[in-house]
């Protein structure tokens, strides 16, 4: 039997930390988003030249070092990819579009809610509806083809470049570029957010937390061992919230968020599909990155060049609501993702193929 009690204790700790972040320093309902702090060190290096969003994010790090040193540990280490790598290239652009309409990943959209951010509530049912969307593709035979066993050489490399980062970080070069003001330049001490990170990183490696993966394991087979976990974390970065007077309930004047239901609802609702046909949210896949799997490094590529693409191309929401540009972008990628879901999904597009060709 799963062990449901720890995984509700695994969501605690991360709630608690996540309110802990935003204590020391990080912005307000952002103790850990992992679409933001890609966003920001996508900043960093030049990737966007949004320069109220450029850090080096050290919770990114401790995330896939955290992974990485707990599954080597556990000896579940292993190099592996090769699984349509484009195609989850693009859906990870495509993922970190919508979340950056909504503004903010599955993890921040439970801890915004835990902040007493209503705006929330949209997200949750965007992101439940786009997983059933997807649920329903995965039912037909959906998949991105089996993945291969790779040299050992290949799952260290990207580990590796996250400590390059942290060594960019802490040295602090001339081409390395940190907000001055905004978002990117609220942060916690970095060795606080990397312990945090390594922390959470761990935590998430042993338990497999994944939102998307809660709720479509609920829908599929009313299973809610993941799903407890972010329940968890709700209820103690509400807990958290309320301990150092950070709760502000409502839908108006909530830090980094829009009070746009119907473009958080749809925001959500596309990195809820796309994190289906990926196999799992941001945040997992920076843990599968970190356990080896190279077909995540290229998903988390594709969210890393996505937040450069938003930032340039002005598709990124702001607390004045969703851009025209932004609402184009996410139209199109709903086309996009319906695509890959029907020509993926084998019982689909066989059966349609055949009759055609009858």
């Amino acid at each position: 039997m799963k062990d449901k009690k720890g995984i509700i204790i695994a969501g605690g700790i991360i709630g608690i930390i996540s309110v802990l972040l935003v204590h020391f320093g990080n912005p307000a309902n952002m103790g850990f988003c992992i679409a933001c702090f890609l966003r920001d060190t996508s900043g960093a290096l030049g990737f966007h030249r949004a320069d109220v969003v450029q850090y080096i994010r050290p919770e990114i790090i401790g995330l896939v070092l955290g992974a990485f040193l707990l599954s080597l540990k556990n000896k579940e280490f292993a190099s592996k990819g090769g699984s349509s790598p484009f195609t989850r290239f693009m859906l990870g652009i495509v993922v970190m579009v919508g979340a950056l309409v909504f503004l903010g990943c599955p993890l921040r959209m439970v801890l915004r809610l835990g902040g007493g951010d209503l705006n929330a509530l949209f997200g949750i049912a965007g992101y439940a509806a786009g997983i059933f969307v997807g649920v329903q593709f995965l039912n037909k035979g959906f998949n991105l083809k089996r993945n291969y066993k790779m040299p050992a050489i290949e799952g260290y490399v990207f580990p590796a470049v996250t400590v390059g980062l942290l060594a960019l970080l802490i040295a602090s070069p001339a081409f390395i570029f940190f907000s001055e003001k905004g978002p990117g330049s609220m942060a916690a001490p970095i060795i606080i957010s990397l312990a945090a990170g390594l922390v959470v990183g761990g935590i998430a490696q042993k338990t497999r937390m994944c939102m998307v993966g809660g709720i479509r394991d609920m829908i599929l087979f009313k299973d809610n061992y993941l799903l407890l976990g972010f329940i968890s974390i709700f209820v103690f970065s509400l807990i958290g919230n309320l301990a150092f007077g950070f709760f502000n309930l409502g839908f108006a004047d909530q830090p980094v968020a829009h009070n746009d239901g119907l473009w958080n609802f749809l925001g959500m609702a596309l990195a809820g599909w796309g994190s289906v046909l990926l196999g799992g949210c941001p945040l997992r896949q920076l843990i599968l990155s970190g356990e080896g799997n190279a077909d995540s490094v290229v998903t988390v590529m594709g969210l890393l060049v996505g937040a450069g693409i938003v930032h340039n191309f002005g598709l990124a929401s702001s607390a004045a609501g969703p851009t025209l540009n932004g609402k184009i972008a996410v139209a199109v990628c709903f086309v996009f993702v319906g695509v890959i879901s029907y020509f993926n999904s084998e019982s689909l597009f066989k059966v349609n193929a055949k009759a055609s060709a009858e």
